[in-house]
């Protein structure tokens, strides 16, 4: 039996999805939880992997180099999908990660399961890229943000989940299975979009543009190294980290050059025409800098301020990624039946500046209640935002650019996400420590020098005076991460207001004259 698809058109059975493409979306969605749910889940077993392996001083890079690796292939696996075919670029990207898991339950040392992790990484940027894509494909504009909330849904339940699934793998199984039980999932995944999926095929006459790939390549990397050492493995004004800076920028301003000469380029820089896309840009980056500075300083000051267990660290959080989860998926269903989607990003950003100074008044005293009240008004704002920002760029493109304005929109989120946990990060640091200083003395000093971020048994054997100065300390430097980021939020809310509302309809409508249209419908056949 086959069942055929116009993406772009609107369902024929009264809104419900023909059972094939159901079947692609549960696929996509295992895959968007593989992509999710392994950086989760490896942050809990990171210390049984560090007893086993040992490489304590390496630890850093074993997140780094998965960053690395995803942020610098997402661009990339999107012209691919664009220039070959989305479903064989897809396959690859699973397969890559597949086997980059496989490895990396199997690392012997440190330096191996680094390594590995950049494989692991290789494959996470095409999974993210291809799961957007291919909705973008199969789905018409005003039903896509229906999905694209169950999405956001994923990623919520992963980020709760995530610490539990790795604690209870590591302390029943092993560390090694933290990685092994990517391989089921993805097996399923990829028997599902083998099977199911067929896309039409696609052959470009131009080859890659490899100078582009390099120059963007040099630039990413460069870019997530700053944020991540700077302040921490070498000062900000050290000589390390303004050779990064200045090789980023070079980098960067190179490949804006070469891409007006490519005959293919890597990331099309008329997309950027499109009003809507930009401002799409915008916000995404600044919702990668408040989601993941808050998710870092959330749990930190429940722990150290209001004595949390860091065990269940991932329900710390779950005000906030709950609200996040339902908002998406109200979001969703509201853009599908009204066709309008404006009113999310200015309602979503006002609600993630009320959350965010909200959350910049806590202090010792605040009780959790009061602070999961103030995490759920930024959860809102982030459901208002998660989604709706994918699904209007999307709709901002023709169909021939679906897969760079995918992964570009990921790109920005991502790189907002290593800015906001660098640029918060050294604003709470340097308030931490100078707040020790000032209340405990050369005490507080010597407390703070390796590091502003103390774990539960360093302190735990803190003098009973230390430990009051550094909740004081923990406070403080939470209310100017927060305020920072609330700052960073207004932002997002002058974007949001000049967004042009270009109605989204369920049988692609043809392109508007200002670029900001949704593309033509295609036909994609799903066989049985």
């Amino acid at each position: 039996m086959s069942d055929t698809v116009a993406a772009g058109a609107a369902p024929t059975d009264g809104g419900k999805q023909p059972r094939s493409v159901r079947v692609v979306l549960l696929a996509l969605m295992i895959a968007m939880m593989l992509a999710m749910l392994d950086n989760m889940i490896i942050g809990t077993a990171m210390p049984t992997i560090v007893g086993e392996l040992g490489g304590l001083e390496h630890l850093s890079w074993v997140v780094t180099a998965y960053t690395l690796a995803t942020a610098a292939s997402t661009p990339v696996w999107g012209k691919i999908g664009d220039m070959y075919g989305r479903k064989g670029s897809f396959i690859t990207s699973i397969v890559i990660f597949l086997i980059g898991s496989a490895l990396s339950g199997m690392a012997q040392d440190m330096g191996q399961l680094i390594a590995f992790r950049a494989v692991q990484g290789l494959g996470a940027g095409g999974l993210m890229v291809g799961v957007m894509a291919i909705i973008g494909d199969l789905i018409p504009p005003r039903e896509r943000g229906k999905y694209q909330g169950m999405m956001a849904a994923v990623m919520a339940l992963a980020m709760i989940g995530g610490p539990l699934v790795g604690g209870t793998i590591t302390d029943n199984w092993g560390w090694r299975w933290a990685f092994y039980i990517n391989l089921p999932l993805g097996v399923i995944a990829l028997a599902a979009i083998g099977v199911v999926l067929h896309l039409p095929k696609k052959r470009s006459q131009a080859g890659i543009d490899y100078l582009g790939v390099a120059l963007l390549t040099v630039g990413i990397t460069a870019i997530v190294l700053v944020t991540t050492w700077g302040g921490t493995e070498y000062a900000w004004t050290s000589t390390r980290i303004m050779e990064l800076i200045a090789l980023g920028v070079a980098s960067l301003v190179g490949f804006v050059f070469w891409q007006t000469r490519a005959a293919e380029p890597v990331v099309p820089l008329h997309i950027f025409r499109s009003r809507n896309f930009t401002l799409m840009s915008l916000i995404g980056f600044i919702v990668g800098f408040v989601m993941f500075g808050a998710t870092l300083f959330l749990p930190l000051y429940q722990q150290s301020v209001q004595g949390a267990s860091a065990t269940n660290s991932g329900l710390l959080l779950l005000p906030m990624l709950g609200a996040m989860l339902v908002t998406s998926m109200v979001a969703g269903r509201v853009t599908t039946n009204t066709g309008r989607y404006k009113i999310f990003p200015v309602a979503g950003s006002a609600l993630l500046i009320v959350g965010l100074y909200l959350l910049s008044t806590m202090d010792t005293g605040t009780s959790r209640l009061t602070s999961g009240v103030f995490m759920a008004v930024v959860g809102l704002g982030m459901g208002c935002l998660m989604q709706i920002t994918m699904l209007v760029a999307q709709n901002s493109v023709e169909l021939k650019d679906m897969g760079v304005a995918s992964s570009t929109t990921t790109l920005f989120r991502t790189l907002g996400s290593s800015f906001g946990v660098a640029v918060m990060g050294a604003l709470f640091n340097h308030r931490v420590q100078d707040v020790m200083a000032e209340r405990a003395g050369s005490l507080g000093s010597k407390v703070t020098e390796q590091s502003a971020q103390l774990d539960a048994a360093s302190l735990a054997k803190l003098p009973e005076a230390a430990r009051e100065a550094y909740q004081h300390a923990v406070s403080s430097g939470t209310h100017g991460a927060f305020l920072l980021g609330a700052v960073v939020a207004v932002l997002s809310l002058v974007a949001a207001v000049f967004v042009k509302e270009v109605p989204l309809k369920g049988a692609g409508p043809a392109k508007d004259d200002t670029g900001d249209g949704a593309p033509a419908a295609v036909t994609v056949t799903e066989a049985v």
